[in-house]
């Protein structure tokens, strides 16, 4: 199994990358996201790799955590590789946690390929998805009480995310007033 190459880019589009790694050239396909980032001829990327009967592709990430919600959105039942290269394209792995986090079926929405029951499917599958030097536990889990304490109140669940997102408490009863204080005016 190929986890990662080191060598020289032969080729780059937006999607593909020729990489020749000591005389033999790979096709590696990557995001718009990584693709941004190779600025030089040389580069090192992870790689998952993607054996089927009829193809042996290769995805090429540069962030660990890129590689990390590639691998854990193509085991959900319905998407594949090419949509879980596009919700790489789409988004950052930090921007990806936070609109799982946050419930956001709209946003996952734009991501090509994905509809409605797609993103709902996949959102409720990643409940618990978090990137590698994301926000602690501690304070996702106090985010989690305050949104339950607030939506017990009656508020409606997108009101009451968004509010928390511009509040700064660190503990949930002071989360809570801050909250209430935004959302009463």
């Amino acid at each position: 199994m190929i986890v990662g190459l080191i060598g020289k880019v032969i080729k780059k589009e937006p999607t593909v990358l020729w990489l020749n790694v000591n005389g033999v050239v790979y096709e590696v396909f990557i995001s718009l996201n990584c693709s941004s980032k190779i600025i030089s001829d040389e580069t090192t990327l992870l790689i998952t790799e993607i054996i089927r009967e009829d193809a042996h592709n290769l995805y090429g990430f540069l962030d660990n955590n890129e590689k990390k919600l590639f691998d854990t959105v193509i085991k959900i039942n319905g998407v594949g590789p090419k949509v879980a290269l596009a919700i790489c394209s789409t988004f950052t792995p930090s921007s990806f946690a936070q609109i799982v986090s946050s419930n956001d079926v709209n946003m996952l929405k734009r991501v090509p390929g994905i509809g409605p029951k797609g993103a709902s499917r996949i959102l409720v599958e990643l409940s618990g998805f978090i990137v590698d030097g994301a926000s602690s536990d501690e304070a996702t889990n106090i985010n989690i009480e305050a949104a339950l304490a607030l939506e017990s109140l009656g508020f409606k669940k997108d009101i009451v995310t968004t509010t928390l997102k511009s509040c700064t408490s660190s503990t949930t009863s002071e989360l809570v007033r801050e909250a209430l204080r935004k959302l009463q005016k």
